[in-house]
C-alpha cells in the first residue's frame, strides 16, 4: 500500500516538474522578450535590483501557475482517463473470473471524447456474446446429457436381463437387439455431433461440382423403400429430368436423408409422403412434403435448433440433430429453406439451391 502512494507521489512530481520546466522556460522566454522591447522602447536603463525583483515575481508566478495546471490536469485525468479505465478493468476482472453478464454503462464525461465510449460498446458487445456462447455450451452440454442417459439406460437394462441364465433364444435375440439399437443410436448422435461441430466451425468446406441432383433426390429416396412398405405410405414423386446444380452432393445428401427421414417418420400408415423437384433460371426448387402430425407455430420457431424435438413422442427415433444439420448445410451452400405446416395436416419442407 506505501509503494503504491510512494508511486502515486513520485508521479505528481514527475507531472509538476515537467509542467514546471515547461511553463518556467516559456515565460522566462516571454518576459524577457518583453522587458527587452519595452526598455529599448522607453529608454529605460535595467538595473541588477530590477532584475532580481522581477525574477522573484516570475519565478513565484511560474510556481503558482505550475501548480495550478498540474492540479488541474490531475482532476481532468481522473475523471476522463482514469475513472473509465478504472471502470473497464473492474468489468474485465468480472469477466475472466466467468461474469458474463457485466455490463459497463455509458457515462458521458467533460472534456473527454468518444474513445472510452468506444471501448465500452466494444467490451458491452463482447460480454453479450460470450454469455450466448456459455449458454450454448451449457445447453448443449446438458442436451448431450440427456440424450445419452435414455439409450445408456435401455442398454443397461437389457444388458441385465441378458445374464439371466433361463433366457430363451427369442428373448435373448430381442434383449440383444435392444443393446444393439441403444449403441446405434449412441453412435448416430455423435456422427452429427462431430458433422454439426465441423459444419459450426467451418472445418468442412464445399467442393463445388456440377452433378444430376435428379438422380440424387432418386437415390436419397429408394433408400427408404422398406419403410413406406411396411407402414404402407403412398409415395407421390413429381421430379424434372437432368436438372444439374453445382453444389457439394455429400453435404446436399445429408440434407435430402434428414428430411425424408422426418417425413417417413411423423407420416401415419396409410399417408402419403410426396417429393418434387421444378427448375428455375437461377435454382433448383425441391420441395418434400408429407401428410404427417405437422407442427404448432411455436415448435416451427425452434425446430432448427439443436436438439429440439417437438413431438416427444417420436423422441427414441432421434436425437434432434437432424434439421439442425440441415440448416447449417443449406446456409453453407448459400441457399434457402422454408416450411408450412399444420397440425394434422402434414409439413412441407422447401430448399432452394443455386444452380
Amino acid at each position: 500500500m506505501k509503494s503504491k502512494r510512494f508511486k502515486s507521489v513520485l508521479k505528481w512530481l514527475n507531472r509538476y516538474l515537467t509542467f514546471f520546466l515547461l511553463i518556467g522556460f516559456i515565460i522566462s522566454c516571454c518576459t524577457m522578450l518583453f522587458v527587452t522591447l519595452l526598455a529599448e522602447s522607453l529608454g529605460v536603463t535595467l538595473t541588477s535590483e530590477t532584475i532580481g525583483v522581477a525574477a522573484k515575481l516570475t519565478f513565484g508566478n511560474v510556481l503558482l501557475l505550475t501548480l495550478a495546471v498540474t492540479v488541474i490536469d490531475a482532476v481532468r485525468r481522473k475523471y476522463t482517463v482514469e475513472l473509465p479505465v478504472r471502470r473497464i478493468t473492474e468489468a474485465a476482472e468480472k469477466l475472466m473470473q466467468g461474469d458474463f453478464s457485466v455490463r459497463i454503462s455509458e457515462k458521458k464525461q467533460f472534456a473527454s471524447d468518444d474513445t472510452f465510449r468506444k471501448i465500452i460498446r466494444c467490451f458491452n458487445k463482447l460480454a453479450e456474446e460470450l454469455g450466448s456462447v456459455e449458454t450454448l455450451r451449457t445447453d448443449f452440454i446438458a442436451n448431450v446429457s440427456h440424450e445419452m442417459k435414455t439409450p445408456l439406460a435401455v442398454m443397461q437394462n437389457y444388458g441385465k436381463l441378458l445374464q439371466q441364465p433361463d433366457l430363451s433364444g427369442e428373448e435373448r435375440m430381442e434383449y440383444a437387439k435392444g443393446v444393439s439399437d441403444g449403441a446405434k443410436r449412441l453412435a448416430d448422435m455423435m456422427t452429427n455431433i462431430l458433422k454439426l461441430n465441423r459444419l459450426e466451425n467451418q472445418q468442412i468446406y464445399p467442393r463445388m461440382e456440377a452433378f444430376d441432383l435428379t438422380e440424387q433426390l432418386c437415390e436419397s429416396l429408394l433408400q427408404y423403400e422398406s419403410v413406406w412398405e411396411d407402414k404402407g405410405i403412398a409415395v407421390e414423386t413429381a421430379l424434372a429430368e437432368n436438372i444439374t446444380v453445382k453444389a457439394d452432393a455429400e453435404l446436399l445428401s445429408l440434407v435430402w436423408n434428414n428430411l425424408l427421414s422426418n417425413a417417413f417418420k411423423f407420416t401415419p400408415e396409410a399417408g402419403t409422403v410426396s417429393v418434387s423437384l421444378t427448375a428455375t433460371e437461377r435454382h433448383a426448387v425441391v420441395t418434400v412434403r408429407d401428410t404427417g402430425i405437422g407442427m404448432t407455430p411455436e415448435v416451427g420457431e425452434h425446430m432448427f435448433e439443436k436438439f429440439y424435438q417437438g413431438d416427444t413422442s417420436h423422441s427414441t427415433q432421434g436425437n434432434g440433430l437432424g434439421l439442425a444439420l440441415v440448416k447449417r448445410v443449406i446456409d453453407i451452400l448459400q441457399g434457402e429453406i422454408s416450411v408450412e405446416s399444420a397440425v394434422g395436416k402434414g409439413t412441407a419442407f422447401t430448399v432452394r439451391i443455386r444452380r
